[in-house]
């Protein structure tokens, strides 16, 4: 860009600094959500809830089905592009 277009956009600067923050964040918790190892753990600690009589049989199954495809997604990602940081 030129010298009088960035004078110009400067007022939104803050604007495109917060956006950049914002997709930053956003990156960062899809990164955490799609972990294989913290989908592993979470589902470990469904299955100890099962065993201890906290959540019933059919809450298992719906809370495995939403964990094992967010595992599989994870692993398309992570075939797509190598190390599964971005989709």
């Amino acid at each position: 860009m030129g010298l009088i277009s960035e004078v110009l956009l400067l007022p939104f600067a803050p604007v495109r600094g917060s956006a950049w923050a914002i997709r930053q964040a956003v990156q960062e918790a899809e990164r955490i959500y799609y972990d294989p190892a913290t989908i592993r753990a979470e589902l470990g600690r469904l299955e100890e809830q099962l065993e201890a009589g906290e959540i019933t049989e059919e809450e298992f199954d719906g809370l495995e089905d939403d964990l094992l495809d967010r595992l599989e997604i994870a692993s398309r990602r992570s075939a797509g592009t190598g190390n599964g940081t971005t989709p």
